[in-house]
């Protein structure tokens, strides 16, 4: 007797690179096609996905397989064990096969950025993603707004892909501020938004990372918060971004006056939080704060 094994939340899908379009100096969209991707699940806004990257001289991706995949992946010896990284799933046209992610190009010092420099069509990777024969929540998606209030967004390139996923699922009635800090004034991608959300695109050249984004989002918070009575100042926990991960997606109550969901360079991600949640008295449980990455490291 054949035993059917239990569907679980999250699937290894094995693709290959349909198409390649670069859609400005610091972004290219992959175009994955594969013959299971029709159960990839379209929950839309950040929802994350892991890409395994070939090794040098591979042409496929060797990933362990079951539930205890990423222990056994663990395990490998480093020199097989493929690189994996996280991304948000840009676009799911499950009916055709097909997904979309939009990867960030910037520097040269890590496997992730040199696969994406160098993808060509025929290329062949895995992605573990949401299976959408599973009847449950996947997990991986950390926009969780209330029903009621305003919504600042914030980050720098790499959180373009979730910020503009995100916005094309927000209901039209929605109000608020999107902040995204890019290297260049032609990074700025058009983007589906609800008529009362303001998308402002800041130019950071070859200043800091942050320069920008920064003090935007002081002054964004300063006018949304206008007029509200804060929750009271809170004490958060100072997190060490070069050796813990800063990561915090609470769910907020159902109406704040403003819920705020920040992602990119950990460092600049700490310094905005701290601000909304201690100088400005925002609800903890209303500020979505990811590290998405840090500066120094490869990507």
């Amino acid at each position: 007797m054949t035993q059917t094994l239990p569907i679980t939340p999250w699937r290894l899908f094995t693709v290959e690179v349909r198409a390649v379009r670069r859609l400005s100096p610091s972004f290219v969209r992959v175009t994955f096609t594969g013959a299971d991707l029709d159960r990839f699940a379209d929950n839309g806004y950040d929802q994350r996905i892991k890409l395994a990257l070939p090794l040098p001289g591979q042409r496929g991706v060797y990933l362990p397989q079951g539930p205890d995949w990423y222990a056994q992946w663990r395990a490998l010896p480093e020199h097989r064990r493929n690189p994996i990284r996280t991304y948000t799933a840009r676009a799911v046209r499950a009916q055709l096969g097909e997904l979309d992610v939009d990867l960030v190009l910037h520097g040269d010092g890590g496997p992730a950025t040199r696969w994406a420099r160098r993808v060509r069509p025929g290329d062949e990777v895995a992605i573990v993603g949401p299976d959408a024969g599973y009847d449950g929540d996947h997990g991986g998606i950390e926009f969780r707004p209330p029903t009621s209030g305003e919504l600042l967004l914030a980050g720098d390139e790499t959180a373009v892909p979730a910020i503009s996923a995100i916005l094309e699922r927000l209901p039209l009635d929605a109000r608020g501020r999107v902040l995204l800090e890019v290297p260049e004034s032609t990074d700025a991608l058009p983007l589906l938004t609800p008529p009362g959300v303001e998308v402002t695109w800041l130019t950071r050249g070859d200043a800091e990372h942050g320069s920008r984004l920064v003090p935007a989002v002081r002054e964004a918070a300063g006018r949304l918060l206008a007029d509200r009575q804060p929750v009271g100042a809170s004490l958060i926990a100072e997190v060490d971004v070069d050796t813990e991960i800063l990561w915090e997606c609470p769910t907020p109550p159902t109406a704040v006056p403003l819920y705020a969901w920040l992602a990119g360079e950990a460092g600049v991600i700490r310094t905005l939080r701290r601000h909304l949640v201690v100088d400005c008295g925002m609800d903890r449980s209303a500020v979505a704060f990811m590290g998405y990455w840090r500066h120094g490291r490869a990507a």
